[in-house]
């Protein structure tokens, strides 16, 4: 019963709230986790209060991050709200409990300075591209593997993207970022042509060596070289937090900000203006000791 309440409720999730497959299969894991713990819990109404805290201890004892079990006890609570709204159990269980506190942590940022020696080392032009478009735009990873050609609007230097619960935003593209995607659009042609022939088609914008789209794990592992030449360790969220802390800390407005991030809640965004802050003190002692 309970592994079939588990698949309604992931189908839901899929059907109903729109996310992404790598988000289900997060809460999938998440649920699992939790059900393998009290594996000899047969019914949903064996479950009570205590059990979450008894979970939760043990995911902090296994040197679980604080972090990670937020989104754990956040999947499971999501789970017993949706059967108990479908009236499978008597009681929601999961109704008072408290995820645990998080520390307030800044987003990694790189500056400007740094962010011109990364697009001045050796790229292809393919990696270039990426980089270009990863820190004019500030899109996700996930965004910028599924960008499509069609997505993008060169006339009036627009991209379309499809964010986090399948939300579309229009992202201006700057100049720079505009033609090394174009320079890369025009090797991709070749390449393709040559490789594969002129009826070959795929439709992500950035493909690897086989013709397919390039996997979020590839632009991992490129940020994170280039910011061993800097040495520092970064990811394309990196780029993201830089992209749009730059824009704040020149003067762009919160709401446009977070327009641009596709964050659903300004409070998410106000988080840079924190990052701002911080380095408007920096530059302030540097100047006056």
């Amino acid at each position: 019963m309970i592994v079939q309440l588990i698949s309604e409720y992931l189908n839901w999730l899929e059907v109903e709230r729109g996310l992404s497959r790598n988000t289900i299969d997060a809460y999938k894991n998440d649920l699992i986790g939790f059900f393998d713990y009290f594996q000899n819990i047969e019914n949903l109404d064996e479950i009570k209060r205590n059990n979450f805290s008894e979970y939760t201890m043990f995911l902090a004892s296994n040197n679980i991050s604080a972090s990670s079990i937020t989104r754990k006890i956040a999947s499971i609570k999501g789970f017993f709200k949706y059967v108990s709204a479908n009236r499978e159990i008597k009681a929601n269980p999961a109704l008072a409990i408290n995820s645990p506190k998080l520390p307030k942590r800044l987003p990694k940022v790189i500056t400007f300075e740094e962010i011109k020696k990364l697009l001045n080392n050796r790229l292809t032009v393919k990696e270039k591209a990426v980089f270009e478009l990863l820190y004019a735009t500030g899109l996700r990873v996930s965004e910028l593997v599924n960008l499509e050609i069609k997505n993008v609007d060169f006339k009036n230097n627009l991209i379309k993207t499809t964010g986090k619960g399948s939300k579309e935003r229009f992202v201006p593209v700057g100049k720079k970022a505009k033609a090394a995607l174009n320079e890369y659009l025009k090797q991709r042609e070749l390449i393709l042509k040559t490789k594969f022939g002129s009826n070959y088609k795929e439709n992500a914008i950035f493909i690897n060596d086989n013709g397919k789209k390039i996997t979020r794990q590839w632009v991992y592992n490129f940020i994170k070289k280039q910011g061993e030449t800097i040495h520092k360790q970064i990811s394309p969220h990196t780029i993201r937090h830089s992209f749009a802390t730059h824009l704040l800390e020149n003067g762009a407005d919160l709401r446009a900000v977070q327009e641009l991030l596709g964050h659903s809640s300004v409070v998410t965004t106000q988080l840079y203006t924190h990052i701002s802050k911080k380095r408007l003190k920096e530059i302030y002692f540097q100047i006056n000791g």
